[in-house]
């Protein structure tokens, strides 16, 4: 475990947004498939698909030394979603994440993330991702 997750003076720290991602809708039909839920013509996003850019900026908070969160022992505890609008075949889309809270529970690291997606051209909100994380303690042997 790393003293830096169980510092909760992480908490507040952003990470910059990676380039626009433009959402597609074979990404959209691909998303839906594995849920199960039906695709239609792939115009609109599965409520949670945004989680698919949270993603890709959480590399970010994955390479960050200075967190040392362990993501390879990393299990989801919360996942929340507040959407302002649908996220739609052609959108370009930016996701902003940041450290919500930071500690350490029974010896598990706990991080708290917030990602805000938001317009590629003009910045409008579209939703808001919340995500709780748990890395497992290493159990003695």
């Amino acid at each position: 475990m790393s003293a830096a997750t169980r510092d909760p003076a992480c908490a507040g720290r952003t990470y910059p947004p990676a380039g626009p991602y433009e959402v597609g809708r074979e990404k959209i039909r691909e998303f839906a498939a594995v849920l199960g839920a039906p695709a239609g013509d792939g115009a609109v996003a599965p409520p949670t698909f945004p989680i698919v850019l949270s993603l890709h900026v959480m590399k970010q908070i994955l390479d960050d030394p200075d967190l040392g969160f362990d993501f390879a022992r990393a299990v989801h505890r919360d996942q929340r979603f507040e959407s302002v609008r649908p996220v739609r075949a052609g959108d370009r889309l930016t996701v902003t994440v940041e450290i919500v809270a930071a500690g350490t529970v029974d010896g598990n690291d706990v991080v708290t993330l917030r990602g805000h997606l938001r317009e590629a051209d003009g910045g409008a909100p579209v939703c808001t991702t919340t995500s709780t994380l748990v890395s497992r303690k290493e159990e003695a042997v």
